[in-house]
């Protein structure tokens, strides 16, 4: 595996760019492929470079090689490939490592879930498999204005998503925990550690434990310092007489 665009120099990368004329426009997007599979890397440069404003500025095949070409090039978009194994997870580090650069996936499945997958992600904008140049070149001027075009199925399916998450921040937190969860996460606040915690309710660690993974599962959280802020937060700002009927106690 090659961890820079200088393997792809060395096997006829540069080779395979167009030449642009002298006078070339300079407000061009540039931006950086990120594919494992080298005849994507070089088809992908070959086809979009010098297309309208899109200037091919690198490709790598890592995170590492990604990570360095953004910080070199100054690319503003990545193109990558969703064939990749943990592609997703990939992008997540990215925007974790460059915040300001915008994503655009390639060959992604024309399936909701899948597009779903990407915005969660925080991808800026995809392309199916079927698509063309003409398409990529479009989502990364999309992106770079903030704007994502979708077919009305995948439309229907993001604004549902929307709505249902929308509600679940809303909800009172509270009214998803039985009385002795809520005994729980309260104590979880107060900094007790499982044993202690049984101790004063005087039940068993491992119920201890069982009540805490119930808790992290409700709240949709994976700590129990989240759990706690979550419901200290529902405490200070939500009227318990609003909240929705309580799951009873086991």
């Amino acid at each position: 595996m090659r961890n820079s665009l200088e393997g792809d120099r060395d096997t006829g990368f540069s080779a395979l760019q167009p030449q642009r004329p002298a006078d070339a426009r300079t407000d061009v997007i540039d931006a950086v492929i990120v594919s494992d599979v080298r005849l994507y890397r070089e088809g992908l440069a070959l086809g979009l470079d010098g297309r309208g404003d899109v200037r091919i500025a690198g490709a790598a095949e890592t995170l590492d090689a990604a990570c360095a070409l953004l910080a070199g090039a100054r690319a503003s978009v990545v193109i990558l490939d969703t064939g990749m194994p943990k592609a997703l997870d990939l992008a997540r580090h990215l925007l974790r490592a460059v915040p300001s650069v915008r994503i655009v996936a390639v060959a992604v499945a024309d399936e909701s879930g899948d597009v779903i997958a990407c915005a969660e992600a925080g991808l800026s904008g995809y392309v199916l498999r079927d698509g063309s140049m003409a398409d990529v070149a479009a989502a990364i001027r999309d992106a770079m204005l903030d704007e994502l075009h979708c077919s009305p199925r995948v439309s229907a399916t993001l604004f549902k998503r929307l709505s249902t998450a929308t509600s679940t921040v809303t909800e009172d937190p509270r009214a998803l925990l039985t009385p002795r969860e809520e005994e729980v996460v309260a104590l979880v606040d107060r900094g007790l550690s499982n044993k202690q915690i049984g101790q004063r309710l005087r039940i068993g660690t491992a119920t201890v434990k069982n009540h805490v993974h119930n808790i992290l599962e409700k709240l949709q959280v994976t700590r129990r310092a989240e759990a706690a802020a979550q419901m200290r937060s529902a405490r200070q700002s939500m009227p318990r007489g609003r909240s929705l009927p309580r799951p009873s106690a086991t």
